[in-house]
């Protein structure tokens, strides 16, 4: 079975870049010990563009669906701090075909 990869594109207006940011650093932990979680990854835009990509990959596609149905949604529902930072998102979903990774000695 192959791993599947979401990225959820944020499009963050200027001014709210660094709350985005400090909203994810302070959610460290709320994912890694969910059942079929792998990697995750913010990646702020560096040039020509005002999207973040947030990406998450996982073990299967249940795996995904069952914590963006539970854990997630809690945790947006319960979060804390006004508007969301983004104002827009977008969710691509892949399947992992091939990958490499540093050789190793």
């Amino acid at each position: 079975m192959a791993s599947v990869v979401k990225i959820n594109v944020l499009t963050v207006p200027p001014d709210r870049r660094e709350d985005l940011e400090q909203r994810f650093a302070q959610r460290a932990g709320l994912v890694e010990g969910q059942d079929g979680f792998e990697w995750f990854e913010l990646l702020r835009p560096v040039e020509g563009t005002d999207q973040y990509l947030v990406y998450t990959r996982w073990r299967s596609e249940e795996d995904y669906q069952a914590w963006a149905n539970g854990a997630m949604r809690q945790a947006h529902q319960g979060r804390q701090g006004g508007a969301p930072a983004a104002s827009a998102a977008t969710l691509w979903s892949y399947e992992v075909v091939t990958q490499a990774g540093p050789a190793q000695d």
